[in-house]
């Protein structure tokens, strides 16, 4: 009988295979890895050199602790079909991104580079970021940008693409509030690239190279028939004097990248944490007799509160925000005793102290700030009000100045007050006077607590009694006057009627917040619930 060819044993099947080995593959993506590592090219990153501008990948080794970066996203490229874009190599598409350390805490970080098409914002270097805002969400880590970019590729971003790119602005709101958000401007910002920084709660500008606008000159002149340059449009010391939007002004990007670490060293990871202690030699109980010297017992005598910050905290801690805009309030991060705080302190050098309308929106952003990740605020305060007339008016001061009474007035973090000359008014309230919950309130023997100065008050009181008085006869009388009032206004009285927790000397400021500090610690305050208030923005 014939063998059934269904039992016939199975032949073997052969493929033919003449592909690289796996050495080989491997071998492949390296040298693809280390051509999409040379960005733009050597032409470009020495141009960018000459520019006196590092690389996206030199700042990003300075932002991290050596060997901690991961990358993602090395091997992205534009894949556009535009005309615009046939041909063009985008090596990570113009966008470094990644999650390292900083001083053994995880940071991710979104770095345009400009070598790549002027670090242009494509669809893919868009999938690359939000990849990464996503992550930093999810994990709960802050999240730096270094921005060096013309903003939206035009090539790419005709049409239907570009409303894929609202994204960005939608997250940044988002995390705001939950993990830190830095916006280092490193070269220039424009459109979509200016937006990130106008969200993000720090805000570094490097003089000479960084610039944001909403628009850049070539469309400000089409638009509206304006010759202007980007530095003199938007550059580092327009948004740090004059439009406030920006936080400091640096010199190169060596020191971009440490003003980015060290503005991280006070916060936490996230909401989630409280801010991190660190060790420090000097002592608590630390006392400081300079302050005789440095604050004027005459309430009319300027004087810098920078020297008494420096005497109070830590030594060499202070961090400023702002210095540049707004100088009649300082506002700032420093430490006592390791723990990092928020101060907000009245400068009488500029407007003798008093609140304008800058000043108001930067101390209300401040304590908003430190607020959302739970650090402390302390308030120093030499204050003669807010600052009053029809210029002021017009310009809004009692919504400005509405909104600093609504922020020290929500925050629940501890709030210490030191109360060190003029106290007046309004200016008394916003500064965290007894009526905002302050953890502790105390005052120097200077201090005056009043709705008003005693000069301005006999001016009102008495004006009538003086101005009838012969010509010669009303300066004396208005002296003793003012030394009346002067006497009603004493902070002996406000400690009678315990308004204030104590009178103290002002060589024991230090050690009297490092105790208040370590008393406030463990502070909850429940507030009546709502989706949120209505800012008077």
């Amino acid at each position: 009988m014939a063998e059934d060819a269904s039992q016939s044993p199975a032949q073997p099947i052969t493929y033919s295979y003449e592909g690289p080995t796996m050495r080989e593959a491997v071998e492949a993506l390296n040298t693809k890895k280390d051509q999409y590592r040379q960005m733009g090219g050597p032409e470009r990153v020495e141009r960018q050199h000459a520019a006196n501008k590092l690389t996206a990948r030199e700042r990003i080794d300075l932002l991290f602790d050596e060997d901690s970066f991961t990358e993602f996203g090395l091997l992205a490229h534009h894949q556009s079909q535009s005309p615009q874009m046939q041909g063009k190599v985008t090596p990570a598409d113009g966008v470094v991104s990644g999650i390292g350390l900083v001083d053994g805490r995880r940071v991710a970080v979104i770095a345009y580079d400009f070598t790549v098409m002027a670090g242009s914002m494509g669809m893919v270097t868009e999938l690359k970021a939000t990849r990464l805002r996503e992550l930093a969400l999810r994990e709960r880590i802050p999240l730096v940008w270094l921005i060096d970019s013309a903003g939206a590729r035009i090539q790419e971003a005709t049409g239907s693409m570009f409303a894929r790119t609202g994204d960005l602005f939608r997250e940044q709101v988002i995390m705001s509030g939950v993990i830190p958000q830095v916006a280092a401007m490193m070269g220039p910002g424009a459109a979509g690239t200016a937006y990130i920084p106008g969200l993000a709660d720090f805000v570094p500008m490097v003089k000479g190279t960084s610039n944001m606008a909403l628009a850049g000159p070539h469309l400000v002149k089409a638009a509206v028939g304006e010759d202007v340059s980007a530095e003199d449009m938007g550059g580092s010391k327009v948004h740090n004097k004059l439009s406030g939007v920006a936080d400091r002004e640096v010199a190169d990007d060596h020191e971009c990248i440490e003003a980015v670490r060290s503005y991280l060293s006070y916060f936490p990871s996230s909401n989630l944490e409280k801010p991190p202690v660190i060790e420090v030699d000097d002592p608590i109980d630390r006392r400081s007799e300079e302050l005789y010297e440095i604050v004027p017992a005459n309430p009319r005598q300027a004087y810098d509160v920078h020297k008494v910050i420096a005497e109070i905290t830590d030594e060499g801690s202070f961090f400023p925000m702002k210095p540049d805009w707004a100088r009649n309030v300082v506002t700032g991060f420093a430490r006592f005793g390791g723990r990092p705080v928020g101060i907000v302190a009245n400068q009488p050098k500029f407007l003798g102290g008093a609140l304008d309308v800058n000043g108001a929106d930067k101390a209300a952003r401040f304590v908003w700030l430190c607020d959302a990740f739970h650090i402390p605020l302390v308030f120093l305060m030499d204050c003669p009000g807010f600052l009053v007339g029809s210029a002021v008016e017009k310009q809004g001061i009692i919504r400005h100045g509405a909104k600093m009474l609504f922020a020290v007035a929500e925050a629940t973090v501890p709030k210490l007050t030191v109360v060190m000359r003029k106290g007046y008014g309004a200016g008394y309230y916003v500064m965290n006077g007894r009526a905002y919950e302050p953890d502790m309130i105390v005052a120097w023997p200077t201090a005056e607590i009043s709705v008003m100065g005693p000069e301005g008050a006999v001016n009102i009181i008495f004006r009538k009694q003086i101005e009838a008085l012969p010509e010669d006869q009303q300066a004396e009388m208005r002296n003793n006057m003012v030394g009346m009032i002067r006497e009603q206004i004493s902070p002996y009285i406000a400690a009678g009627w315990s308004f204030i927790d104590d009178l103290i000397d002002p060589a024991d400021t230090r050690s009297v917040l490092c105790r208040a500090l370590g008393n406030a610690s463990t502070k909850t305050v429940e507030r009546p619930w709502r989706k949120h208030g209505v800012l008077p923005v």
